[in-house]
């Protein structure tokens, strides 16, 4: 080999090396931000998982089932944690920041190592009450940051994992009195019973009796109170869409206060209402708008304390849930922990634990699964109380926007609360 040609190779070979050089510390260091950051693939990974009360036992369940497979995601075992969490709760310290996002000009690498460990508790992922709470918090995050948190398509987008509805539920010897006198149940029968200035006697009904009671979730510690409040104004105004200027107009604030005011006590009333029938009975209320799902997981403990088991009506206007299981999407987890959410995801939407929902009184995200698909669902055990194995035709009511949520909870304030 002549000397001409022996230089070609020694530059050659320096050459490769340089490149092999650069694109090996490209990949170690120059990763994308948002993908989170990168650590040490570790033997076990934990994630956090924010659930909305209505779900929580449901999910908590399966996690624990899920958790004892010691499912491996990239070479680690995964390991659920269930945090309940009320959906309003949760969007008011997503508001807030009390999770802790970052800055959108800091990254994890540039953190200390303490605080770089206050990272492992920020939630994985959420799964709120309904996928409007999931767009609230997102158009927050995005004001602040300049970027989506929460995704709506893609592999990381929400995706419901779990269904349910409001709905009637009165106890059955009520719910026969306001039948014979006004033919149906619905929120204009409700505001009539709770205005009658003779109480259940002007109604046909008992005079022990007494007058009628309102059971409504307080808004304040349960999104179902603003659910129940935003079908109410749906009926009131005959669509499935209100505004601002419909909630300040004062013939609704009128007719709204006076169906609030039949509400025994909201200062004592708990996050959990349909709990709060079956232990107290008829001392909380006659009947009122609540999450199916609710009503039917305490439909025995209503029977058994009290005998007279509840019956359900189905709206008109009706407000659904979807239970979005909802990936955070920046870079405060790592990409693991993303891909890990991932798994558990597709667990609760599998067959298995999509029937298992059944007994929680919650409707499958699975089109495919009937409600009627085991024998321990609670639509087959409480089928003779109303329950409906398909929806009667309804207007589902559509998704309220911040401006009205945050003037129905004012006016909840000043008036009721």
């Amino acid at each position: 080999m002549n000397r001409t040609r022996w230089i070609f190779a020694i530059i050659l070979a320096v050459a490769l090396v340089i490149v092999g050089a650069s694109l090996l510390l490209r990949g170690e260091g120059n990763l994308d931000a948002d993908a989170g950051f990168t650590v040490a693939r570790p033997e076990n990974v934990t994630i956090r998982v924010l659930t909305a009360l209505p779900v929580e036992p449901w999910v908590r369940s399966a996690a624990a089932a899920f958790n004892a497979e010691q499912r491996v995601v990239e070479g680690s075992v995964v390991q659920v944690e269930i945090v309940a969490a009320d959906g309003l709760t949760a969007l008011g310290r997503w508001d807030r920041n009390e999770y802790g996002a970052l800055p959108a000009d800091i990254r994890p690498e540039d953190l200390s190592e303490s605080e770089q460990a206050a990272l492992e508790n920020f939630p994985t992922a959420w799964i709120p009450d309904s996928r409007y709470l999931v767009e609230l918090a997102n158009a927050s995050y995005k004001e602040r940051l300049g970027r989506d948190v929460f995704l709506t398509d893609g592999e990381y987008r929400a995706r419901p994992i779990a269904i349910s509805l409001f709905a009637w539920g009165v106890y059955a010897s009520r719910g026969q009195v306001l039948e014979q006198q006004f033919g149906t149940v619905d929120w204009q029968t409700i505001h009539d019973a709770a205005i009658a200035r003779g109480g259940w006697p002007e109604l046909g009904g008992d005079p022990s009796w007494g007058f009628f009671k309102l059971v409504v979730p307080n808004p304040n510690r349960n999104v179902g109170g603003l659910a129940a409040m935003v079908a109410a104004a749906g009926e009131y105004y005959g669509r499935t869409d209100i505004s601002v200027e419909d909630v300040t107009n004062p013939e609704f604030q009128a007719w709204l206060r006076e169906l609030m005011g039949a509400v025994t006590d909201f200062s004592s009333a708990s996050a959990y209402t349909a709990e709060d029938f079956a232990l107290f009975g008829y001392s909380v209320g006659d009947g009122g708008q609540l999450l199916e799902s609710d009503l039917l997981q305490n439909m025995q403990g209503i029977v058994t304390r009290w005998e007279d088991p509840l019956q359900i009506y189905y709206p008109q206007y009706v407000t659904w849930f979807d239970f979005p299981f909802t990936v955070w999407v920046g870079p405060e987890t790592s990409a693991l922990k993303k891909n890990a959410a991932l798994e558990f995801q597709r667990y609760l939407l599998s067959e298995e634990q999509q029937k298992a929902a059944l007994a929680y009184g919650l409707r499958p995200a699975n089109p495919n699964i009937p409600v009627d698909a085991t024998p321990e669902s609670l639509f087959v055990t409480w089928e003779d109380r109303g329950v409906q194995p398909v929806v009667p035709r309804t207007s589902a009511m559509r998704s309220p926007d911040r401006e009205v949520l945050l003037t129905l909870l004012r006016w909840f304030e000043l008036n009721v609360g």
